[in-house]
């Protein structure tokens, strides 16, 4: 593949005007499952080789999201369209999310951004660009025929540019916060402003924390993550075990590889596409992984408008005119392939863009009177990139926690980690967070923000015409900047036996510790846990009570056991109190619930009987069950006889109140409804979990196993695609387990088995196109091999030494 290819020669000069460093010489070992080993003697070589091999295993996804994030999406794909996979900004429109990305991820915002970068990052990111482009022009010279076919010609795929990395960064920060708003962002207008209805879409509810989905029994993005201590060990290494449920498709599905500069860096783990660093994973001395944080990121403010003057809101009793910023994008037609431009005006305001809310809630549209600006804490978060690479070098434990509190910049997640001969455990929900203290949020919260809250608790909803009520320019005690909240009044615990995040809050991190007195922005407290994170606090007590404390093998085989726990603590109670007819009246459509018809479930009776609780590749039932317990969730008939108890969180709400015949009936409806579901799709009740969840390696079928989280399971394998004739595939639209790792530390470094369920590269024509995903689905974890030996004794290691000279610019 042109190994020792010469980029064009001649020097250039920084964007700092310093003289850039003017080559390049790395080396990238890939090991049998195409995970990349890169070794390189300095920080642009590191990033080229980066470059080159994300390019190598991912061009087309990268080519289309730096379309994306330049907001040029309509221009290549026209107008209606949207991105070819689910991503932490969904799916809106081609036009609206250019107009989003050119208003909110602006030249000035790149600008800023990228100044404020180290040196050593933006070495990184030159080095990148060039090793990036100089895969896809070999490819269009004709190195490896056949690869990247769905899009090497695309005039789309063309050469990057260090802003576009900087731009990545930026949607990396935005990510739980304004892009879960991309089309009220894109569509706010004064009112009486034309529309294009066209582009007009609806949200089914708020977004919420964690990228909670709507779908019925599909909800989920998130992680799990579980820390033990040398007291959970039996004075034995402290072990790390960690599991983003992430996407396993587009920019933001994570990507493993080891990355080496001698004497400077030495760090494996796994990072999103277009990024240059480990985002988690373990060196020499820690390791640490991340789960979704409940913590807001946002605020919204709600402006009093002047009357007459939609544009002009009140601030401290002076009048204040939003800022117009006219945006103009072009729009290719799919028939001729004419461009044309349209513009749109779109406004800021001190505290953020304006944001048309009415899709969300009625009420919430921009009207004569009232108006909302967004408030995002992280379009002024330039340290959350630079902040993983402090950790990517991180000497120790203590070297860690010192640097999260220094830089409080992670953007959206909790942090657990371990150290090497170190006998604690570390977890934080130390990060970029709005400074809103409870007294500010009461002293401002308007009505309408007293409204909100029954459905986004913690959310500030403050009043924008008193300056006493504006966070965004206020400096607290203890912040890293304006806006901030306190790292001192941020949730963390160091402990030496145990803590673990199941996209919960703060709250339970160790049941034995619990965390209280944080400001309601953080996370609530006291509240409903999920089945998952009962689950977890159960899996966990399980492996720490065992005899001789935490076993790595029994943790790795535990954490893939599939088990349901919506299952093992109903699943018999809903036989019992269900199955004692042989049919049930089923209102096939909901909404229309007069109109039955009676459904037979003796089938679905014996199949339930028979499931062993699990969700494993061979299991008979899950299928059945998790359809089941879908309708059941989302018609809210579940009654317990044992209703939450604040003081017993993790063993409560339990009981199934069957003696309510009104719950009975909803159960035994939502059993009929999953019959008529299965069968409509040719779906048999007692099929293998495999048959319906799967993934597809050309014309063969990989069997999956996991499931949702609604129902409970913490080996979540989820579509977000409804159940159909072609049961759930992961081909398109799939969450769940992605990187997944266990470590401990030895004194030989560390000691880490990984899984990496969605394949390194994503081109059908890879030699490494699903050999992960087989590997997973065999639930075979694999040693990492860390060590320059190591790697060289693993069997048909390949090796590529790529050499250029230096064509960008910081």
């Amino acid at each position: 593949m042109g190994i020792g290819f010469l980029l064009a020669l001649g020097a250039c000069n920084s964007s700092d005007g310093q003289i850039a460093q003017t080559s390049y010489d790395v080396t990238v070992q890939r090991t049998q499952d195409g995970v990349p080993h890169i070794s390189a003697a300095d920080w642009s070589s590191l990033g080229y080789g980066v470059g080159y091999a994300q390019a190598q295993d991912s061009l087309c996804t990268l080519a289309e999201s730096f379309v994306t994030w330049r907001g040029e999406r309509a221009a290549n794909f026209g107008a209606d369209g949207t991105v070819s996979w689910p991503s932490s900004f969904g799916t809106p429109t081609n036009v609206d999310s250019d107009f989003f990305f050119r208003s909110v991820i602006d030249d000035g915002a790149v600008a800023q951004f990228r100044a404020e970068q180290p040196k050593r990052l933006k070495d990184l990111v030159a080095g990148y660009v060039d090793g990036y482009n100089r895969y896809a022009d070999r490819l269009r010279a004709g190195d490896s025929p056949g690869a990247h076919a769905a899009c090497t010609a695309a005039p789309w795929v063309t050469h990057i540019t260090a802003d576009d990395l900087y731009r990545r960064f930026i949607a990396v920060n935005l990510q739980n916060s304004l892009a879960l708003y991309v089309r009220s962002v894109a569509q706010a207008q004064p009112p009486g402003a034309a529309q294009a209805a066209a582009s007009l879409r609806r949200y089914a509810a708020w977004p919420a924390p964690g990228h909670g989905m709507t779908v019925k029994g599909k909800s989920g993005i998130g992680s799990n993550a579980m820390v033990f201590g040398a007291a959970a060990t039996r004075n034995g290494p402290s072990m790390l075990f960690g599991n983003p449920h992430w996407y396993w498709e587009g920019p933001d599905r994570l990507y493993p590889m080891q990355l080496r500069i001698p004497h400077q860096l030495d760090v494996a783990g796994a990072t999103f596409l277009g990024v240059p660093v480990i985002m988690l994973g373990f060196n020499e001395n820690v390791a640490w992984t991340h789960t979704v944080s409940t913590a807001m990121r946002y605020g919204i403010f709600e402006l009093s408008l002047v009357a007459g003057a939609p544009t002009r809101y009140r601030y401290d009793g002076n009048e204040e005119a939003m800022r117009a910023v006219p945006i103009t994008i072009q729009v290719r037609d799919q028939t001729t392939g004419a461009l044309a431009p349209l513009t749109r005006t779109l406004y800021r305001t001190r505290f953020g863009p304006v944001v048309d809310l009415s899709s969300l809630a009625p009420g919430l549209g921009w009207s004569t009177t009232h108006a909302y600006a967004f408030a995002d804490v992280n379009l002024n978060n330039p340290g959350t990139i630079s902040n993983f690479l402090d950790w990517n070098q991180a000497t120790s434990l203590d070297d860690f926690i010192s640097i999260q509190k220094r830089n409080a910049a992670a953007p959206w997640m909790n942090t657990l980690a371990i150290g090497r001969n170190n006998p604690n455990v570390w977890y934080a929900d130390i990060g970029a967070v709005p400074g809103v203290t409870d007294a500010l949020a009461a002293a401002c919260t308007t009505e309408t923000g007293r409204s909100v809250d029954a459905t986004m608790p913690g959310l500030p909803f403050l009043d924008g015409s008193r300056g006493a009520c504006n966070w965004t320019s206020f400096t607290l005690p203890g912040a890293v900047s304006a806006g901030r909240m306190p790292v001192n009044a941020m949730p963390s615990l160091e402990r030496t036996d145990y803590a673990a995040n199941f996209n919960d809050s703060y709250w339970l991190t160790n049941p034995k510790a619990p965390l209280t007195g944080f400001a309601q922005v953080l996370g609530p407290t006291g509240t409903v846990q999920s089945l998952r994170t009962r689950l977890g606090d159960q899996i966990g007590s399980q492996l720490m009570g065992a005899s001789g404390g935490v076993q790595r093998t029994v943790l790795e085989q535990t954490v893939l056991g599939s088990t349901s726990m919506s299952a093992q603590l109903f699943l018999q109670p809903v036989i019992d109190s269900v199955c004692g007819t042989n049919t049930v009246a089923v209102a096939a459509d909901p909404s229309q619930p007069d109109q039955t018809q009676a459904v037979n479930i003796e089938a679905a009776c014996a199949a339930l009987r028979q499931w062993d609780g699990t969700a494993n590749a061979n299991s008979r039932g899950a299928n059945l069950w998790e359809d089941f317990w879908g309708w059941a969730d989302w018609a809210g008939t579940l009654r317990y006889t044992k209703p939450f108890d604040a003081a017993h969180p993790l063993v409560t709400p339990d009981g199934l109140d069957t003696t309510n015949p009104a719950v009975v009936k909803g159960l035994a409806e939502a059993l009929g409804r999953a019959v008529l579901d299965l069968t409509a799709y040719g779906i048999a009740l007692d099929s293998p979990r495999g048959d319906v969840l799967y993934i597809k390696d050309g014309q063969a079928r990989i069997p999956l196993y996991g499931g949702c989280d609604v129902q409970g399971y913490f080996t979540v394998t989820c579509s977000s695609n409804p159940l159909g004739p072609q049961g759930e595939p992961m081909d398109s639209n799939g969450f769940g387990n992605s990187y997944m790792q266990v470590v401990s530390f030895s004194a030989d470094g560390p000691q880490a088995d990984t899984m990496f369920t969605t394949g390194v590269s994503e081109d059908p024509a890879s030699p490494w196109y699903r050999v992960s995903t087989r590997i997973y689905a065999q639930k075979t974890w694999t040693p990492f091999p860390f060590s320059s030996q190591a790697l060289d004794s693993m069997p048909n290691v390949t090796k590529t030494v790529l050499t250029g000279t230096r064509t960008s610019q910081h």
